[in-house]
């Protein structure tokens, strides 16, 4: 895992082999990041990663100024590599959450500027997470949300829904929370 930009630029992290985790790709993550920097001002932003795996879209939001970064990771192996890495940077802007991103979002009464969402292709439910994220108004106003998802879906029809992005293999569909 490599950090792209910011602070961390070029700092690397070995990812053990036995992760099961699908780590964003750098080309995916460096086209994420240049069509964010029209969106938002991440400096000093609050941050969601949700279904973080390696947090490595975690650590390149600290990386590029984010004031707090929620990262919520429910796998035993990865929480843990998370908070490895979190000790390595001796940064305590992050804040690794251990549980199901599902239960995570229905209890938080926590609002972010960012909200990204990478979860595992195969999960039951996937399609659900915009409309939750949405309707739990989780999203500040002005704020943006990126899914990351398979080309099955598309979650254009849905509220907010702005413009999906491909790179590769990779879907990213971006919703913004407009002004009330």
């Amino acid at each position: 895992m490599r950090i792209i930009s910011g602070k961390y630029k070029s700092r690397r992290f070995e990812i053990p082999k036995t992760f099961k985790a699908r780590p964003t790709t750098d080309f995916a993550k460096e086209n994420l990041f240049n069509v964010l920097a029209n969106l938002i001002d991440l400096e000093a932003a609050t941050a969601l990663d949700l279904f973080s795996g390696t947090g490595s879209i975690g650590f390149e939001l600290l990386s590029r100024g984010c004031g707090e970064v929620v990262c919520v990771e429910q796998d035993a192996a990865h929480y843990a590599f998370i908070k490895k890495v979190q000790a390595l940077l001796n940064d305590n802007r992050l804040k690794p959450v251990k549980t199901d991103a599902f239960r995570f979002l229905e209890s938080t009464q926590q609002t972010f500027d960012f909200i990204f969402a990478d979860p595992p292709y195969a999960i039951p439910d996937l399609e659900k997470i915009p409309e939750l994220v949405l309707s739990k108004h989780l999203l500040r106003t002005n704020g943006v949300f990126v899914m990351e998802h398979p080309k099955e879906y598309d979650f254009s029809p849905l509220p907010c829904f702005t413009q999906k992005r491909i790179y590769g293999a990779v879907n990213f569909s971006f919703f913004e929370a407009s002004p009330a």
